[in-house]
């Protein structure tokens, strides 16, 4: 088993920890129903780069995966149920097919809404699976366990009702890339193509999650843009530089406590793009094709706004006009940030996480202290770059320092971060070089 994560890209420190998950949920797996699982994946979190709440609004995103997340381990049932074993924490879920009365809560709320929007999507597929899981990413701390879990849920219905060889499937999904966009549309709930939406798990956010999980390889950082996603290339990220991740302990559940927080960032983009089709046409699918139209574009949208020509809604004409701002600066900087990378620039490198960072915290408005501070310190302590990234409203920020002092940095910067914030005692640090997207295991 090593010896496969090795094939695909994971180091030999990575591939020795997933072997340990493999096997351990193997083990609970067989224990509690009785047989081998027949498949198993290995699903990572992310690091977004840049591109802060970009994706929904059609901009782009500079994405690495990380050597960390799901171990999925499954196997076909001969009945109309999904059962979902969680290896690690003991607990389990059992959802009937068609599942349409129940209201599930937390991680099963995401199983639910999976399977129900591959029962309206491909109708007749057999979806009855046992699937176990177990994760090593910290909770709602950005790095996209989330949407890990629902790639995880997804891959295994996928593989057991031999979806990908239906001709519903072929017409709507032809590539990786689109499947990470059709699955960001069953986490918010938005029709994909032809593909009908349903009721998503609560929040407007997008697709830059599960296309890094799908589409990232390692030793790279990854360029998309989205609506639709497009791949514009990699950038290799030099072997003697490491991401050091630090968790704020302040949980960023963008489904629960932070969901009305991140949907506002979500709804202003909403409210510019209806402004802008309210006096072009044809209508512009996102903001970003909205802005793409033409040199002025920029200008007219921001004219419209403080004409207030069409209505505001909850937002003032600062508001917008900041969230717009955030926006095209933040997917501006996705190009650069490529180059920079390409080239090993420091300098360039730590100008744009700089201002990525500050534009978070005065135009966007998803940080808070803890995560501020992260930022600030890693800079005092020697990073060359550093970012908060993620949903924002609490998570994790990363740091980019020479590979040979990860591991003296990280307990530094944790040290320094408890003592100004003792009572986080859940956050918690790891390094990592970019790893392999989703891969299935022999």
């Amino acid at each position: 088993m090593v010896e496969s994560l090795r094939r695909v890209g994971y180091p030999s420190d990575a591939a020795d920890s997933r072997a340990h998950w493999l096997c351990r949920t193997d083990a609970e797996f067989e224990r509690i129903t009785g047989s081998p699982p027949e498949w198993r994946w290995c699903v990572p979190g992310r690091i977004e780069i840049f591109g802060k709440h970009t994706d929904y609004a059609g901009g782009r995103s500079l994405l690495a995966a990380v050597p960390r997340g799901f171990v999925v381990a499954a196997r076909a049932r001969e009945d109309n149920r999904l059962r979902v074993i969680d290896a690690r924490y003991g607990d389990s879920i059992t959802i009937d097919i068609p599942d349409t009365e129940r209201t599930w809560r937390g991680w099963a709320n995401y199983a639910a809404v999976t399977v129900r929007r591959f029962q309206r999507n491909f109708p007749g597929a057999a979806l009855g699976t046992d699937i176990a899981i177990a994760s090593d990413l910290p909770r709602a701390a950005g790095l996209s366990s989330s949407s890990a879990f629902v790639v995880s849920i997804a891959l295994a219905l996928t593989r057991r009702a031999g979806l990908e060889a239906r001709d519903d499937w072929r017409a709507a999904i032809a590539s990786v890339d689109d499947l990470a966009w059709y699955l960001g549309c069953v986490e918010n709930g938005l029709n994909y193509r032809t593909l009908a939406g349903i009721e998503g798990v609560g929040t407007r956010g997008g697709s830059q999650d599960h296309t890094a999980i799908l589409g990232c390889r390692p030793g790279v950082v990854s360029h998309y843009s989205f609506m639709p996603v497009r791949w514009h290339g990699e950038a290799r990220m030099p072997a003697e530089w490491r991401f050091v991740v630090a968790s704020s302990g302040v949980h960023a559940d963008k489904a629960g406590s932070v969901r009305d927080r991140y949907n506002r960032a979500s709804h202003a983009v909403e409210r510019l793009l209806a402004i802008w089709n309210a006096m072009s046409d044809p209508p512009a699918p996102s903001l970003a094709a909205a802005l793409g139209s033409g040199p002025d574009a920029e200008d007219r949208l921001r004219d419209a706004v403080r004409s207030a020509a069409v209505p505001l809604q909850e937002f003032s004409p600062d508001d917008l006009e900041r969230r717009l701002s955030m926006f095209t600066r933040e997917t501006a900087r996705v190009p650069q940030a490529a180059a920079a990378f390409e080239t090993a620039d420091r300098n360039r490198l730590e100008a744009l996480t700089r201002a990525s960072q500050e534009d978070a915290e005065r135009l966007l408005g998803n940080q808070i202290p803890e995560t501020i501070a992260l930022a600030r310190m890693a800079y005092e302590q020697g990073a060359f770059a550093a970012s908060a990234f993620g949903a924002g409203f609490g998570g994790s920020v990363w740091a980019l320092i020479p590979a040979a002092d990860a591991a003296a940095f990280g307990e530094e910067w944790m040290r320094r971060y408890r003592a100004a914030f003792p009572f986080r005692d859940t956050a918690e640090w790891f390094s990592a070089a970019p790893g392999p997207g989703a891969s299935a295991i022999e």
